[in-house]
Order: C-alpha cells, then structure tokens, then sequence
C-alpha cells in the first residue's frame, strides 16, 4: 500500500476497503475494526456490508436493533469515510472488477458465507465482492467463527484458501493480560488490520525476554 515514486518522494496510496459483516458471533470485532479504519488516515474510503443474518447477532450481542443508522450507532458517531450498502445490492461498485480496491475483510464470517465464497456462489454483495476479490488477486480475509469444525467447514476453508483467501480465525489472544473483552476484541481487530498491510497505534506486539 506504500507506492516510492522516487528518491527523496515518497507516496503513501489512500487505501480503500470493504468490510463485511455475517451471522456469526463476535460483532464487536467488526465494531473495533470499522472504529479503527474511520480514525486511520491512511484510509480513504471504506464500503461496509452487513448481512441480513448479522443484524439479529448485532441486536443480541451489541443491543443495537435494525438497519437504519446502523453505521453510525456502530462507530458511535457519523461515519466520514465509511458507506454503507445492502448485500442485496448486486450492482454496486465493489462487485466489479475494475473499480479498484486494496482488498477486503469478512468479520466475522460465518460457515454459510464462507461456504458462498468457496464455491463461487456469488448469490449476494458480500459474496460477490469477495468472489471479485479472489478473482483480481487482492487480499481477502476471512475471519471464521464457528467451533467444532466439521469436514464441511474444513473443507470449504480448504477451498477457500486454495483460490487465495487467509482464514483468519477468530481466536483471541490472552499473553497480552486483557483487561475486558472490549480489549481483547480491539486487539484482535489490530491484528486483522496489521495483517491487511494496516498496523494500528495500541496493538500489543509481542517483545521476547531478553
């Protein structure tokens, strides 16, 4: 994401993302990462995508209810750079191929989504999105949520990493001492972030003994 056009010039390109939210517990990690990409200035422009599924996990988890406003009760403020877009909304931009974009994350990703994806259902946005992600060669994490896997998962997670998606799954780190699990979602939020190309300031960053 960092374009040198020169001695003594350096560019940083304004990065453009899509996140996606599904069925599967853990909206908060999507709430930490959505938060934290508003606020990074090398963002330019995130497209946020929820699922029907994912607004009763939403209303259950984070006690926020229904579509409207949904973003900014998310965020906890008015979004500057993020837009938000129905997945049945095939025909917006992030389903081509041409419109350019630095790749995209599904947070967390539920096994029917992840099942979409692997087969190249592309039967909604976020599936769309994430088949066009696959097919331009642009990072795309999937954030698996599920325990224990069956041969299903494991094989559509096989699948889905063999056409160039990481499975990035939702584990979350204890060695960091967590003080809530607000914390703990923020950290593995960073994580996501930092392996997108995106570090984040406050991420724990493990330092052996010396």
């Amino acid at each position: 994401m960092r374009n040198d056009s020169g001695e003594g010039n350096s560019h940083v390109e304004a990065v453009n993302l899509t996140v996606a939210i599904t069925g599967a517990s853990g909206a908060i990690l999507c709430r930490e990462a959505l938060r934290a990409l508003e606020s990074d200035a090398r963002v330019d422009k995130v497209h946020f995508v929820a699922s029907e599924n994912s607004l009763r996990v939403i209303a259950e988890e984070l006690g926020i209810s229904g579509r409207a406003n949904l973003l900014e009760k998310l965020l906890g403020s008015a979004p500057t750079k993020t837009t938000q877009q129905a997945d049945t909304d095939i025909g917006a931009a992030i389903a081509s191929g041409s419109y350019p974009s630095h790749g995209m994350i599904v947070l967390p990703c539920s096994m029917g989504t992840l099942a979409a994806i692997a087969n190249g259902f592309a039967n909604s946005l976020i599936a769309r999105a994430a088949d066009v992600t696959l097919k331009e060669r642009r990072p795309l994490l999937l954030c698996v949520r599920e325990t224990p896997f069956n041969r299903i998962h494991l094989r559509n997670m096989t699948l889905a990493a063999e056409a160039g998606a990481t499975i990035f799954p939702v584990i979350p780190a204890f060695y960091n001492k967590p003080v809530n699990s607000a914390e703990m979602a923020r950290q593995f939020a960073c994580r996501v972030l930092a392996h997108i190309g995106l570090p984040q300031p406050g991420a724990y960053v493990w330092k052996a003994e010396e």
